[in-house]
């Protein structure tokens, strides 16, 4: 067993989700990996199952009843990976929008570095993204430097999906009582650990859009991001969760 474990959220990811699985196993450090699959009906879930007994101990699924969203995915991989004794639990995306080989990068930090929480950043030196129009680019560099300007949190990447939570961030946050389900739970989970006073650190990564499989990011998604950063900057963080 490793003491580091990658939860991947699925939907619909069957041209991304062996060779994901791969590659991640592939790298010189290693790591565990935690499928949460959520009853996709293009066979991601079967596809999951026949590469376990390659894996064996390495590999795992938990498959919930259908598309809950993406915080609860994350939520529900947190619990798993705390019972389940792992020291450093990473996010990251099924389809190759995050390099797996940043992982090592992202595991320094905490492990070698004393980051309590690392963030693969896309905004940390300048702007790294690849293959997004022009106007998606510019909605998300904007959105991060709202939510900066709205919580007064010293991150660039405000909502990035790939990062490295040591096992005592994720001990302190009450995991129930984090209420966004979408992209404002990115959002939403790095406010909770600044509030905290943990300490944070964003290591560069270029992002590259998906080649493979359908998007996942919806208009509604992104309402929620930005309306849900006016109420989290009066939330508070400190009656609800724990340091």
């Amino acid at each position: 067993m490793s003491d580091s474990i990658v939860i991947i959220p699925t939907y619909n990811e069957i041209e991304n989700i062996e060779k994901i699985i791969r590659k991640v196993f592939s790298l010189d450090k290693p790591f565990d990996l935690l499928i949460i699959e959520d009853n996709s009906p293009d066979g991601t879930a079967i596809t999951v199952k026949s590469l376990m007994p390659e894996f064996k101990g390495r590999l795992f699924m938990e498959e919930r009843k259908g598309k809950l969203g993406l915080g609860t995915a994350y939520i529900h991989g947190f619990k798993w990976a705390l019972d389940h004794g792992y020291s450093y639990i990473f996010e990251m995306d099924a389809d190759f929008s995050h390099n797996p080989e940043d992982l090592i990068r992202l595991y320094n930090a905490c492990a070698a570095g004393g980051a309590d929480l690392a963030i693969g950043s896309r905004y940390i030196n300048g702007v790294n993204v690849v293959n997004w129009p022009m106007g998606r680019v510019l909605m998300s560099y904007y959105a991060s430097a709202y939510v900066r300007l709205v919580t007064r949190m010293k991150v660039r990447d405000t909502t990035a999906g790939f990062k490295c939570y040591t096992r005592r961030v994720l001990e302190a946050i009450n995991l129930d009582r984090i209420s966004f389900i979408g992209y404002a739970f990115q959002i939403e989970m790095k406010y909770t650990a600044w509030k905290l006073g943990f300490r944070i650190v964003e290591v560069p990564i270029i992002f590259t859009d998906r080649t493979q499989g359908q998007s996942k990011m919806s208009s509604n998604i992104f309402k929620e991001a930005i309306l849900g950063v006016i109420s989290l900057r009066f939330k508070n963080i400190r009656k609800t969760h724990r340091r």
